[in-house]
């Protein structure tokens, strides 16, 4: 067994690539944990803010950071470090990593922790780290986590995939106290949960902006992970994956909960607000949408809840005829 794959080594050093508020929890999580943190900002004001306050102000105020995070600009100092978590917005993703592998060396776990698809591409983030660092350790961290409960140690549970030895190790590196990371080889399952749940968060806030009530909000939902585990079997996901932290677990928080960005976004759509109106930073289900229902065609897979999402957003579908739509497709079996 190499040492990359000993579940009882921690990994020493880590690298956070992306200062918002959930890379600034996941250092905050490490730095808990005894690792030696340093955390990535594009933003100089963030970098200053961590160094001088010890709280990063724009993004997680509030929040006292401890003395093992290092805050940092350069994105090749951050690089340096035994473990990568890389933390910025999915649409974003390849850029960043185009910047990363020319700084770090090969066979270093890139934990990616965005949640989405690449809207160009249909790729899963999974899929965007093996075309643009072919020689790095894929691992992806995601399930039912806001990143205020994280920072202020709430209990939170996730989900944790790489190859074994490396989840294992992983493990031991981020779990602690009320951080409870579970492994898993799948990839591709942890990837498309983490993604997908967005989007059915937009569709339930539409639902409950109508007001077409909690029996409503229980069938969309129901129905929305049905398509999630049709499209998950096409493209090799675990059945276990998807009912578990990262699937179901991460679909029913989102999917319920103010506290979600793609949720209030939903929310305000169905009261009535325009599209421009409504637009918030990093409600990613509004690019993913279209990327799903794209990706899903592209293997046979109808999504009826999603694509009408993708429509809605697209002004391709009127809010007020989206619901129709859906009550007139034929009545099947579950």
């Amino acid at each position: 067994m190499s040492k990359n794959d000993d579940p009882a080594t921690a990994y020493a050093r880590i690298g956070v690539i992306g200062a918002g508020a959930w890379g600034t929890a996941l250092a905050l999580v490490s730095a808990q944990a005894g690792r030696s943190v340093t955390l990535w900002a594009r933003e100089p004001e963030v970098v200053a803010a961590v160094k001088v306050k010890r709280e990063n102000t724009p993004f997680l105020s509030g929040v006292a950071l401890p003395v093992n995070i290092e805050a940092t600009g350069n994105l090749a100092a951050a690089a340096a470090a035994d473990l990568l978590l890389v933390v910025v917005p999915a649409q974003h993703l390849r850029t960043i990593l185009e910047q990363l592998r020319t700084h770090v060396r090969a066979n270093v776990p890139f934990v990616l922790c965005a949640k989405g698809i690449e809207r160009e591409t249909g790729k899963l983030l999974t899929e965007v780290l093996a075309e643009t660092v072919p020689d790095a350790e894929p691992a992806i961290l995601s399930g039912p986590s806001f990143a205020c409960d994280v920072a202020l140690g709430l209990p939170t549970a996730v989900t944790i995939a790489a190859r074994a030895g490396v989840a294992q190790r992983l493990q031991a590196t981020l779990g602690h106290g009320q951080f409870r990371p579970y492994a898993s080889e799948d990839l591709i399952g942890v990837a498309l949960g983490g993604a997908a749940k967005n989007v059915y968060a937009i569709a339930c806030g539409m639902v409950a902006g109508l007001g077409l009530g909690e029996s409503a909000r229980a069938a969309l939902l129901a129905r929305g992970f049905a398509e999630l585990r049709r499209l998950g079997r096409a493209l090799g996901a675990r059945d276990e994956t998807l009912m578990g932290l990262s699937g179901l677990g991460d679909l029913v928080l989102t999917a319920t909960s103010p506290t979600s960005r793609n949720f209030s976004f939903g929310l305000l759509l169905g009261r009535g607000k325009p599209l421009a109106a409504t637009d918030q930073p990093l409600a990613e289900g509004v690019e993913t949408a279209p990327a799903l229902v794209t990706r899903a065609k592209s293997h046979g897979i109808e999504l009826p809840v999603a694509e009408a999402v993708a429509d809605i957003l697209s002004g391709r579908l009127a809010l007020s005829d989206a619901l129709p739509r859906l009550m007139a497709r034929p009545l099947t079996t579950e």
